[in-house]
């Protein structure tokens, strides 16, 4: 690490944005713990971490805590989709149809609620789409696939009811793409924004138009030459004792477990490797995927993407360069708000700085994952920051990326933008 002045940041205020996060969330009951890293121009120059990684066991926030990082999956996957588009084996316009021959004939929702008999398929009546699904559709959740999670409409019934994306699906990808195709779309594709499995069918992708398992692609393409040593689809036993554990609300205040860390079902491998969120990782390695990022796809000399392709997800690649306030349906999730918010590949991207009402850059790029993890990545300031904690359906998850992104930038002693 280097003095945080020397890359026009203020350590005092640096030293601020942890007592802020640990007075507000560790101290206020919100969070076990975090961990906070900064990095810019070329250099790590922050490490920030306070509370626990395991409160049952008094275990503290350490280094290379390993941590459920859910949805941050996703911008991972989306690099993995764009490797093999550099190598020429799909394209963004392709027709989903032309590499997943099943999704040809998928119909959009009219009518229908799926059956209460465990055994008997779903019964909906379906239109013809506007235009059949295209990968680019995938890559901005603007496929009409969705998620069961949602609680919306008889279409996330009906994924709940067949346990879509389940991670102990026997078949693992290979049954989940056949699960899909005999469900409806929610809406024609492009037509709107709904977060989704998208990711989890790019996955797919990957496996079957790169010839080994999704897993393996990450680990020999991605994790080993990035040095992402600790990231993964499981935590082996060697590992454990770094595992953290997952909390979430308890009714009435404080925390309870979710996931044991020491009894967590991420100890075994999963039978469907989840492209959308199932991987696990440390604070050090996702700053590893994020340096490659902000040094347009190379690093220490290993190239994983061209700089014009590194440079698409500063854009915004959603219909008419559309926002997701104006795209998502009326109380549909998001791992962000919605203003001045567009989607790039695989993750959101700012697109109007005032609309936000949050410190920010025109293109830079974002994510978070379930149990509150969050990322960005600012190539015009040369900043990149990683955060990690563990709790899942807290109320506070946008409020306090919020707050870790005002307290990051309010650090900035110089703009290079």
């Amino acid at each position: 690490m280097v003095k945080p002045e020397t890359v026009g940041l203020s350590s005092a205020r640096l030293a601020t944005l942890d007592k802020v996060m640990k007075a507000r969330y560790v101290d206020g009951g919100d969070l076990p713990g975090l961990l906070t890293q900064v990095y810019r121009k070329g250099h790590l120059v922050h490490t920030g971490m306070s509370g626990h990684m395991d409160l049952e066991r008094d275990k503290p926030m350490r280094e290379d805590a390993i941590f459920r990082i859910y949805s941050m999956t996703k911008p991972i996957t989306a690099v993995a989709l764009m490797m093999l588009v550099e190598e020429g084996l799909l394209g963004l316009d392709d027709d989903v149809h032309t590499h997943i021959p099943a999704f040809k004939n998928l119909g959009v929702y009219a009518s229908g609620v799926p059956t209460l008999l465990s055994s008997a398929p779903p019964s909906f009546l379906t239109n013809r789409p506007e235009r059949r699904m295209k990968v680019v559709d995938l890559v901005t959740h603007t496929s009409g696939l969705t998620y069961g999670f949602m609680m919306r409409t008889s279409v996330d019934a009906a994924y709940r009811k067949a346990k879509i994306n389940d991670f102990q699906t026997p078949g693992g990808l290979e049954t989940f793409i056949a699960q899909l195709a005999e469900l409806p779309l929610e809406f024609s594709p492009g037509t709107a924004w709904n977060y989704s499995v998208s990711i989890d069918v790019m996955g797919y992708l990957v496996q079957k138009l790169s010839g080994m398992s999704f897993g393996d692609f990450l680990r020999t393409r991605l994790f080993e030459p990035l040095g992402m040593t600790d990231t993964g689809f499981y935590c082996p036993p060697e590992k454990l004792d770094r595992f953290t554990s997952c909390y979430q609300p308890e009714q009435g205040g404080g925390l309870k477990v979710q996931d044991d860390g020491q009894k967590s079902t991420y100890a075994a491998p999963p039978t469907l490797e989840s492209g959308g969120g199932g991987l696990v990782s440390t604070a050090h390695d996702y700053m590893q995927f994020c340096r490659m990022m902000l040094h347009g796809g190379t690093l220490d000399g290993v190239q994983i993407l061209s700089p014009k392709t590194v440079a698409l997800f500063s854009l915004n690649h959603l219909p008419d360069g559309g926002e997701l306030a104006q795209m998502a349906p009326a109380g549909a999730f998001s791992e962000s708000g919605y203003s001045g918010i567009g989607f790039s590949i695989g993750c959101g991207v700012n697109i109007n700085v005032a609309k936000t009402r949050l410190p920010g850059t025109l293109g830079e790029y974002f994510w978070g994952g379930a149990a509150s993890t969050a990322f960005w990545i600012d190539p015009k300031e040369e900043l990149a920051v990683v955060f990690m904690t563990q709790v899942i359906g807290t109320d506070a998850r946008l409020t306090l990326r919020r707050d870790l992104r005002t307290l990051a930038y309010s650090a900035m002693t110089e703009s290079f933008a």
